[in-house]
């Protein structure tokens, strides 16, 4: 039976049109995307050659579907994996199948909400620590602000006091240069062999040996000394497999540690930076947060209470969350052929999922442009989660989501307790890498 008799796809976009545009999409695809769903509806396919076939989407029914209800049959991509573990190695982020369901069941209790709880207070000095000198009354940029925050609570919260800040400042400039070579590789793949002839995969290659042997020390050094430092590397230490009763290999141990790094301070970069724009665009919601805060403030002093009882200021993050979400857009290929939307498709398919457009649909959001952090109250909570996907969803969602939640609530509650929040420029601009990065954000700090 022929391919094109046996295997059935959504509307198909033009390959020709999809190359006459190809450098533009590649610089921002999200304004094409939008395009190309307005008019071939919430889901589109493309071929490339023979064989490839490419689908994109922005229904629910599909993300659901390939990340929840028939997760066994949809894989991370070659995308997601081969390029990310050149470097990162094979951590929970880039694994797939048996092994990745190995790690993720040896990792989950290091995350669980009691043991989170007990970082809190790790969290908080830290925190402090970076935002007690913020410049006031001019505007500042505010990425580089909370790029620096986020990767110190990573940091600090991973090793807690045990590292020097020149270990630290190493492995921040080394994950930052591999990041955007990474980034490089992924979206300019017609230059891989210059980039390979020209010694930079070689160069970011040796750069991520260089972190391993930075990450191994510190390791090797805390197992040596004995001592207990309540983060979460001494929970990684304490992991057992359960069918061996043995603790994760020292290789082991680095890819998920260079994982976490990365997973743990760009998302919420992007997050706390989108967040603090938004804030500064909509004083009236500002108000709200500092009026909630306030209140929790003179009802404990306990963190975890405190954080437990920021119900708005939750609610503000995943409003912000959805209309700017750091993991945009994410993809799956099926290991056999499947059946998805009515359609008949073909093993190794790539299913692009995009969470930036999901949850702008107003299929499923009233007015999706206005930021409305109503949403994510009441009634309307049960309702919105339906379609959210910030951290994913199903047995892969992020393992994270407790600590970034915990991070970005703190965060807040520090600055908009301290000081009034305006931004420089009512306009959002976005730049969709690996991540959803925000560009040229900045904010006037001023104390209240």
């Amino acid at each position: 039976m022929s391919d094109h008799k046996k295997y059935h796809y959504p509307k198909q976009l033009s390959i020709v049109r999809f190359l006459l545009k190809a450098e533009s999409i590649r610089k921002n695809p999200i304004p094409f995307h939008k395009k190309f769903f307005d008019q071939f509806g919430d889901t589109f396919s493309l071929k490339i050659g023979k064989t490839k076939h490419v689908i994109l989407s922005r229904d629910n029914e599909v993300a659901e579907y390939i990340l929840q209800k028939n997760h066994k049959n949809y894989q991370k991509s070659e995308l997601q994996t081969k390029f990310i573990s050149k470097y990162l190695g094979h951590g929970l982020l880039t694994a797939n199948g048996d092994f990745w369901l190995k790690q993720r069941r040896l990792i989950q209790p290091a995350f669980h909400k009691q043991k989170m709880n007990q970082l809190v207070q790790n969290m908080q000095q830290t925190i402090v620590a970076e935002l007690q000198d913020l410049p006031e009354e001019n505007a500042v940029a505010l990425f580089p602000i909370m790029n620096q925050l986020a990767f110190n609570v990573v940091a600090k919260s991973l090793f807690h006091l045990s590292v020097s800040e020149e270990k630290l400042s190493r492995l921040k400039i080394i994950i930052n240069d591999v990041q955007e070579f990474l980034i490089k590789e992924i979206r300019l793949p017609y230059k891989a062999f210059w980039f390979k002839i020209s010694g930079q995969i070689k160069k970011h290659q040796a750069l991520a040996l260089e972190s391993d042997a930075i990450i191994k020390e510190i390791v090797e050094e805390r197992i040596t000394s004995k001592s207990q430092q309540n983060d979460l590397l001494d929970m990684l230490l304490e992991t057992r497999y359960e069918d061996s009763g043995e603790s994760m290999s020292t290789q082991q141990l680095i890819d998920e540690i260079k994982i976490l790094f990365i997973a743990g301070h760009e998302t919420t970069t992007n997050a706390l930076t989108f967040t603090l724009q938004l804030l500064g665009n909509h004083p009236e919601v500002q108000q709200k947060v500092f009026e909630e805060l306030t209140a929790i403030a003179s009802e404990t002093d306990d963190i975890v209470e405190q954080l437990q009882k920021m119900t708005y200021t939750n609610a503000v993050l995943n409003e912000s969350m959805r209309l700017y979400p750091p993991a945009w857009i994410t993809d799956r290929e099926n290991i056999a052929d499947d059946t998805l939307l009515g359609y008949s498709i073909k093993e190794k398919t790539l299913i692009g999922v995009s969470f930036y457009e999901l949850h702008r649909n107003p299929k499923y959001w009233e007015n999706p442009e206005d930021f409305n952090p109503e949403r994510f109250l009441g009634d309307q909570k049960k309702q919105s989660y339906q379609y959210f996907y910030p951290f994913g969803a199903g047995p892969r969602m992020c393992i994270g989501l407790g600590f970034a939640m915990y991070e970005m609530s703190l965060t807040l509650a520090y600055i908009i307790k301290k000081y009034k929040v305006v931004s420089a420029d009512k306009n959002i601009k976005i730049n969709p890498l690996v991540t959803l990065k925000p560009v040229g954000a900045a904010v006037t700090f001023s104390k209240r």
